[in-house]
């Protein structure tokens, strides 16, 4: 098992929250366990499922405009 924090940081846009939103909304078939904090989202599961929801989440938010992503993976225990 692993975890990520990830922040999406939409460029060039007057809608930087619909893109954050339709990103995270974007885990929601990705059978994932993530929790939404105020400035990151943070997953947990295998390294199958991470990778994955990251790039999903990529995928969704690059096809809005210009984004950064920033993201901090951990296998350390909680």
């Amino acid at each position: 098992m692993i975890s990520a924090e990830v922040s999406i940081y939409p460029l060039k846009t007057s809608d930087a929250s619909s893109i954050i939103n339709n990103s995270i909304n974007s885990l929601n078939n990705q059978g994932i366990e993530y929790s939404v904090g105020s400035i990151s989202t943070h997953l947990h599961g295998s390294e199958e499922q991470v990778w994955k929801s990251l790039k999903e989440m990529f995928h969704n938010a690059q096809n809005s405009d210009e984004i950064s992503m920033v993201i901090t993976i951990t296998n350390a225990a909680d």
